[in-house]
């Protein structure tokens, strides 16, 4: 799995420029785009303005804010010149995203405070289909983007929505702009960045629906891994989260994290096994490529996701199921804190350890 985006964001921008050529000659200041209270013109500008504030943000890479600069189009551009930059801005998205690390993220509001490249890429695709959903509903066009680039968005950007038999209409519910048989119609809508939790020596990078796709299917997840990874263990956690993800109860920050070193190399997985139950417990399991442990990676990664999840107010207690022969996983809990309080399942045969409650 080695697509980052880029593909993506070229085509959508081609998709909806081609069809946007056809209409340069109507009024597109007096036509109101879709349900939005925008005009057309306005939101060809606005598609516009956000490729190059996202290429500006992985080019310039901040942390805690947008970079402070916005675009203007010379006084009589007419429709076509608006497309013209709407071209240029897209090209400019698309070769930062192929210019960024993986490992690279910038600031992004909501909900997690960063995007890294596929994550930014994502955005400027979303921008990109539904702005112009807007645009060709007010114009009257007939607008249906490949089903690729629906599907791209919502396994990056929306690992909270239960996918559908069609992508396309999908992603127009899941964003206030269609009907779904059997769901609920949608006033109220955010999209997700995946999660990072940072270390000394690693980082905890979230695992979208896409890359557990991939890693379920025998793939790298779009991860670089030490020799001997992925380790299945992580591969049957990405399958949990599709699983997850294709009953619509996936939630990214109780998913599976890949441990990536600071040289870029992925080391293992670890994750939650869903969301807090009622109580507030939850589940955490993991593992480490065989060639890479017993150097303090999962004591490591542990300790910081356990403190994350024990700072919120929805969860009270983490726990870890353990196989009884299983020391050195045994020695990691105890090693964070964790006690053990139970002999699990099985007549004995696994420990539960918790931490907190």
């Amino acid at each position: 799995m080695r697509d980052i985006g880029a593909e993506q964001v070229e085509a959508a921008v081609a998709e909806a420029v081609a069809l946007l050529r056809t209409a340069t000659g109507l009024d597109w200041e007096k036509a109101t785009a879709g349900r939005l209270e925008w005009s057309c013109r306005h939101t060809a500008e606005h598609i516009a303005d956000d490729l190059m504030s996202y290429a500006g943000q992985l080019a310039g890479r901040p942390q805690h804010a947008y970079v402070p600069f916005g675009i203007t189009f010379d006084e009589g551009t007419d429709n076509s010149g608006v497309l013209d930059v709407v071209e240029t801005t897209g090209a400019l998205l698309v070769a930062a995203i192929r210019t960024t690390p993986r490992e690279v993220r910038a600031f992004h509001p909501y909900p997690f405070r960063g995007a890294n490249r596929e994550g930014f890429a994502a955005m400027g695709a979303a921008e990109v289909l539904l702005h112009t959903h807007d645009i060709a509903e007010g114009l009257g066009l007939a607008y249906e983007p490949a089903p690729e680039l629906s599907e791209f968005v919502l396994t990056r950007i929306f690992p909270h929505v239960r996918p559908g038999p069609d992508h396309w209409r999908t992603l127009l519910w899941a964003t206030g702009r269609g009907d779904l048989p059997g769901r609920a119609p949608v006033t109220d809508w955010r999209w997700h960045n995946n999660l990072v939790h940072r270390t000394d020596r690693l980082t905890l990078e979230g695992i979208t629906p896409a890359s557990a796709t991939d890693l379920a299917a025998g793939g790298d997840g779009g991860f670089d891994w030490v020799v001997g990874g992925p380790y299945q263990g992580t591969r049957d956690a990405a399958t949990m989260t599709l699983k997850a993800y294709q009953a619509g109860v996936h939630r990214p920050e109780f998913g599976v994290f890949a441990l990536v070193r600071q040289d870029g190399l992925a080391v293992g997985g670890m994750g939650f096994h869903g969301t807090p139950d009622d109580e507030g417990r939850v589940e955490v399991g993991y593992d480490l490529v065989e060639g890479v442990r017993g150097r303090g990676y999962a004591t490591e990664a542990l300790r910081a996701l356990s403190d994350w999840a024990l700072a919120r107010d929805d969860v009270h207690t983490v726990f870890a199921t353990i196989d009884r022969n299983n020391l050195a996983s045994q020695a990691v809990v105890t090693r964070v804190g964790f006690r053990k309080v139970s002999e699990g399942r099985g007549d004995g045969e696994e420990f539960v350890y918790e931490l907190g409650g």
